[in-house]
């Protein structure tokens, strides 16, 4: 594997940041393909509207927990504008890359964190659509990629 990915995809991996629950979340969003394996569970504590916390819950590949961690700590201390403008583009390049089969774990990724944030306006009485986006399962085409 460690041929295959960056020394930070590897750090992340071994040493993943931000895992866990967090059982006053004031969102959650959950993500992934059961199918494929990747499932992806984030859960944030906004006040203010900063991410004071955020912790993830992965079941899937190294990548997915890596892109997972690497999400984690790039919206920590941010503000929820700030989390909606992360993209997986920009977490692969945070883990200075990651290996084409394995760049749909980044979009679970910024979906995950996506999801957190529409259950967080839905809790709030607020239709999350148009402050979020609408939220799509990430294109996945069960390649080498998969988890199982």
């Amino acid at each position: 594997m460690a041929g295959m990915y960056s020394d930070k995809v590897m750090d992340h991996f071994a040493n993943p940041r931000n895992v866990g629950q967090l059982p006053d979340a004031d969102a959650v969003g959950e993500v992934g393909n059961p199918k494929c394996g990747d499932i992806m569970r984030m859960y944030l504590k906004i006040d203010g509207g900063v991410i004071t916390d955020v912790k993830f819950q992965t079941f899937g590949c190294g990548a997915a927990i890596a892109t997972s961690s690497m999400a984690t700590t790039l919206v920590k201390g941010r503000t929820i504008d700030d989390a909606l403008k992360l993209t997986n583009k920009a977490v692969v390049e945070a883990l200075d890359g990651l290996p084409p089969a394995k760049v749909h774990c980044s979009v679970l990724a910024e979906q995950a964190i996506k999801a957190a944030l529409a259950d967080y306006y839905r809790r709030r009485g607020v239709d999350p659509e148009p402050i979020v986006g609408k939220l799509e399962e990430p294109h996945h085409d069960h390649g080498e990629g998969c988890a199982l």
